[in-house]
């Protein structure tokens, strides 16, 4: 009988281990998915040619009217845009 109480425990230990490690792991994979969803945000910032000021006031105009600025930052980008060309 204390022979499987032996082994159950050192089953349970491994299986403690294994588990440490894949939560490390996920918590690195987590730092890497919020670094690549942070740049592809910053990427798309930048393609439309937002400052950080006109993405500031496009921010707090969503949190007031989500569907009525994004139509009218959307009218101004391209009205910036055919002035610049």
């Amino acid at each position: 009988m204390i022979a499987k109480i032996v082994k159950l425990k050192t089953e349970r230990e491994k299986n403690n281990s294994k588990i440490s490690e894949l939560q490390a792991r996920n918590k690195k994979l987590d730092g890497e998915i919020t670094e690549l969803e942070n740049t592809d945000i910053v990427g798309m910032v930048r393609e439309l040619g937002l400052t950080p000021e006109s993405l500031a006031e496009l921010l707090r105009g969503i949190r007031k009217s989500p569907v009525e600025t994004f139509k009218n930052n959307t009218e101004k980008t391209e009205d910036e845009s055919d002035e610049n060309n």
